[in-house]
């Protein structure tokens, strides 16, 4: 197991909402758990284009969805056993914007 998944398993224990996400974990979870698909520059691979000029078409709302959920029948899993609602919005922020 990553040190990464460690680390998310060890966040997730906190009660959500009361302990800020780790930006820098997070960061370094979307370019290396989410880019073993999308590709380490996010460019895409087996998975689409998750930069976010690429995202653009994207609620924040329905991302988070993708994210939490996965989507059936395809290799993008489920991320809300390891993530909590907090992180995951992180996540979508950060897919969205660019920035941290």
């Amino acid at each position: 197991m990553s040190r990464v998944l460690l680390f998310v398993f060890s966040a997730s224990a906190a009660v959500a909402g009361e302990v800020p996400p780790d930006a820098m974990a997070l960061k370094h979870l979307v370019h290396q758990d989410c880019g073993s698909c999308h590709g380490m520059t996010l460019k895409g691979g087996l998975g689409p284009d998750i930069r976010a000029e690429s995202l653009q078409h994207y609620d924040p709302e329905t991302l988070g969805q993708v994210i939490q959920d996965g989507i059936p029948g395809t290799a993008m899993p489920p991320w809300q056993p390891l993530l909590t609602q907090t992180e995951i919005n992180w996540v979508v922020d950060y897919l969205l914007t660019g920035e941290e």
